[in-house]
Order: C-alpha cells, then sequence, then structure tokens
C-alpha cells in the first residue's frame, strides 16, 4: 500500500520459505521466531501491514515469487466472456480456452500467494495477547478481514479447500492436505468479516474498514443465498452517507482514495518493492507477459447495448499498435492524452495504479440483488429501482428505470464493473455461468462444462500431499 514497507526482520522471520515447504506453513528461513518478533503494538501493526503486502504481491518477473491480486485477472476476467489473451498462446490461453491443467503456473501462484496471507494472519491473531488494550480490537479486526477475504477468494476458486484457522506446523499434514466442505469455509468467512465490522470503523482505504467488512460479507451471503443479511449489511452501508459514486467515471481509477473506493489495495508508482506490474500487462509489447486481458468482442457489443459512451470510453480502446484488438482502459499504466489520461509511473512496469477491490456502485448494484432475491424478475421494488437507477444515471442513461430482471442486472453489473475482477463471480451467483460461459465458449470454438467453474488444485501440492490431497474433477 501507499508508503507501507515490510519491515526485513519480519520478512526474514516469517514469509520466506523454501521451494519443498508447503503453502498453508512456509517454515522461517531464520533464527527469529514469531513469539521473539510480536511482543507489542509496533511490531504488531508491522504484521498488519504485511497482510496487505500479501495481497499486493511481488512485482517481479520470478515464477517463483507470490504475484497475489496482480495475477487475479487471468483467473477471472480471462475466465469469463469479458476478456483472452491477445495471441492465443502461452500457458495464459489456458483460462480463456478452459484447458486449464493442475500444472499452470499462474494457478500455484495464486494458491500460494492467498495461503501465505492466511498464515499472516493466523500469525497475528496468535499475538494478539501482546497488543494493547486499545489496539487488540483493530488489529483482531484487520486480521480476520483480511483472512476472510483471502478465503472468500479461494474458496470461490477452487471449491473444497484446507481450513486452517491456526498457525499449523510443516508437519500437520492433517490439516494441509485434507479439503473441507465450502459449507465449512464460509462459516468461517462469515465469523471473520462479523467481527471485523465490529471491530473497525472507516478510516482506511487501503486497509480493512467497516464498510469493507460489511460489503464483503454481504457479497458472501449472496453467494449463500441469504438474501435478507445481505440487504440489512448494504443498506446499512448506503444510509452512512459515507461513500458515493464519482461524478466522472474517470476518477473511480484516476483519483484515487476518491469517494467511491471503499477497499483498494495501493500502489506506488517507481518502487520495485510496491509498484505493480499487471496493468503493464495489459498493453501491446510491455510487461512481464504482455498482451493479456485484451477485450472480446462479446464485451464490446454489451457496452454498445448498455454501457453509454462515459463507461465506454473509460473502459476499453483500440490498440494503436494493432487495429483490430482492444485494450483495457481502467488502470493504464502510461496514461493517454487522449482520454486525458496521466501517466502514474515514468515506467508502465513499475506502475503505482491502486486496484479497487470493493466500491460503492458494487453495493449498490449487490442491494439489487439482495432485494431481487435469487428470482429471475423482473421486480419493481422501490428501493431497488432507485439503487440501480443510481448507476445509470451516472452513466448518462437517464431513461427511467421501471423494472429490473435478473439478466438486467447481470448485463448491468458487466458493463459498470467490466474488468474489475467480478464477471465470473457474478454469472456463478447469479446462477447464469454454465448458459453464458457455454455458450461464449462454443462461439469461439472452446469446449466448456460446469467442471470449468472450478480451477484445479495446484499438482505441486497433490504431489507434495502424496495422493492425500484430492484433486477437482475434471482435472487429471
Amino acid at each position: 500500500m501507499k508508503n507501507i514497507r515490510i519491515i526485513a526482520l519480519f520478512v526474514l522471520a516469517m514469509h520466506l520459505y523454501g521451494c519443498e515447504d508447503d503453502f498453508l506453513s512456509p517454515a522461517p528461513n531464520s533464527a527469529i521466531s514469531a513469539d521473539a518478533f510480536y511482543r507489542n503494538d509496533t511490531e504488531l501493526e508491522a504484521g498488519v501491514i504485511s497482510l496487505y503486502d500479501g495481497i499486493q504481491g511481488i512485482n517481479s518477473t520470478t515464477t517463483s515469487d507470490l504475484h497475489g491480486i496482480q495475477i487475479e485477472y487471468q483467473l477471472t476476467e480471462m475466465r469469463s466472456d469479458n476478456t483472452r489473451t491477445k495471441s492465443g498462446e502461452g500457458e495464459a490461453a489456458q483460462f480463456e480456452s478452459y484447458t486449464v491443467e493442475a500444472t499452470n503456473g499462474v494457478v500455484a501462484d495464486y494458491y500460494a500467494s492467498y495461503y501465505n496471507i492466511i498464515f499472516r494472519a493466523n500469525t497475528i491473531l496468535a499475538n494478539l495477547e501482546n497488543a494493547s488494550d486499545a489496539k487488540a480490537a483493530q488489529f483482531e479486526g484487520e486480521a480476520k478481514f483480511v483472512r476472510g477475504y483471502a478465503y472468500f477468494n479461494l474458496v470461490r476458486l477452487f471449491g473444497d479447500i484446507p481450513l486452517a484457522t491456526e498457525v499449523i506446523s510443516p508437519t500437520d499434514e492433517a490439516t494441509t492436505f485434507t479439503r473441507v466442505p465450502t459449507s465449512n469455509v464460509y462459516t468461517l468467512i462469515v465469523s471473520d468479516l462479523i467481527t471485523a465490522a465490529a471491530n473497525l470503523d472507516n478510516t482506511y482505504k487501503n486497509r480493512a474498514s467497516k464498510a469493507a467488512a460489511q460489503g464483503l460479507l454481504a457479497k458472501a451471503h449472496l453467494t449463500l443465498g441469504n438474501y435478507t443479511e445481505a440487504q440489512t449489511l448494504l443498506e446499512e452501508i448506503i444510509a452512512s452517507g459515507e461513500f458515493s459514486l464519482e461524478t466522472n467515471f474517470q476518477d473511480i481509477f484516476y483519483s484515487e482514495g476518491n469517494d467511491e473506493t471503499i477497499f483498494a489495495i495501493g500502489y506506488v508508482a517507481d518502487n520495485s518493492n510496491d509498484s505493480q506490474n499487471f496493468s503493464a500487462e495489459w498493453l501491446n509489447s510491455v510487461g512481464r507477459s504482455s498482451g493479456l486481458n485484451y477485450v472480446t468482442s462479446d464485451v464490446r457489443t454489451a457496452f454498445t447495448t448498455y454501457g453509454g459512451t462515459m463507461r465506454s470510453n473509460y473502459s476499453y480502446r483500440l490498440d494503436a499498435a494493432q487495429t483490430t484488438q482492444y485494450q483495457v482502459v481502467k488502470y493504464l499504466p502510461n496514461g493517454d492524452d487522449a482520454l486525458g489520461i496521466a501517466p502514474t509511473s515514468g515506467d508502465p512496469t513499475l506502475a503505482g495504479n491502486d486496484w479497487i477491490v470493493l466500491r460503492y456502485a458494487d453495493i449498490l448494484l449487490m442491494h439489487v440483488e439482495a432485494i431481487l432475491a435469487g428470482r429471475d424478475g423482473p421486480i419493481s421494488t422501490a428501493a431497488a429501482i432507485a439503487s440501480f437507477q443510481e448507476v445509470r444515471d451516472r452513466a448518462g442513461l437517464t431513461t427511467t428505470v421501471t423494472s429490473i430482471s435478473k439478466v438486467d442486472l447481470a448485463n448491468e453489473r458487466r458493463v459498470e464493473l467490466a474488468f474489475e475482477n467480478h464477471r465470473l463471480f457474478d454469472l456463478i451467483r447469479l446462477g447464469l455461468a454454465e448458459s453464458v460461459l457455454g455458450a461464449f465458449a462454443t462461439a469461439n470454438g472452446h469446449s466448456f462444462t460446469a467442471n470449468d467453474l472450478l480451477l484445479p488444485i495446484p499438482q505441486r501440492e497433490i504431489n507434495l500431499s502424496k495422493g492425500a490431497l484430492s484433486q477437482n474433477a475434471g482435472y487429471n
């Protein structure tokens, strides 16, 4: 995050591990133990900061590094009908063609990254007794928010997964290599986010907050079909008056810390420790693996029909170097003079664009979803219409809405939140994934089945478990 560094001692003590260690309990390569480090608020605060550094990931071209959220778009947007590779080649193309292999390095990287984040959170929670009365609740809230967030992403991507609720030793194979039912994982997610919401306020946007916990918890409840609980949480955020839509759609992404942002992962430009490279990968011949996350013709059609000019202009653009291709505009690291977007860094591979995890438009559209309550619709409930209309009005689509169906909501979420890693999860949660992605795959010469809704457990983990860890259906 902005102006935050991992303390070197903490890194050495807790987060470096060799290639033979498992993801859930990395063995420290240092004589300094956690017990010797987390002795007071200052040291616990450093540990809390490292939670966000774990999500932020390492900006590098080294495949053994943990890249955190910087590679998430490949596992989400590129498995939807929104984006693809420019060339259709390489390991990344497995995502767009629904041919992901258990040996896929990006999948293994993400799995390792998020279990490392969970390990960091569990380490903080194990040492809360050393916190002062004034800080203990905040530290607990942040650690549980991050743990709940990490497990929420993992369970949606992989299904049944190992569940570690405390720091475990490398010899605890029962926890490391036992997949538990998704219901058990969601029980922890809900509990963690309830605690986070109770313990935190809305001081931060680049760290956990009350509203971030409420919003993420609402999304978890929507995923579980707990619509009343979700609606209550979302209406509390709306009623707080602390967040609002930006008038200019561009400002969401290029005026950081704005009133619409609820939770974002912060990056610092031109700083090798805190910058990001993912937005450079979306350009032509720039970045770690350039030409990724290119825009599909399918989503461009959706923008023509539902998007409105402002959202379209600041969501994608023609690739000037290859005029049959289209690039994502959100998070451009090198700017665009024609669109009035300034560069965020002197080097696109050291970009400073923050990544928005949760923003107010998402809250408003989830509010509609909670009221729709799993029905196909249409509905004409005044509260749902008001939230839906507010998002449409900002986009310049001011025609009065009188009813909303599930498909209407899916279309609106698609163009409002395009390229922000929501589309795949939205389709699954709304029960539209198999039909929409099946048709999309067929139209593009690919084959899609229900098994493709989950990623494979990394083969490396299965090998380490000596067969104790089972694989998801459809993967060898």
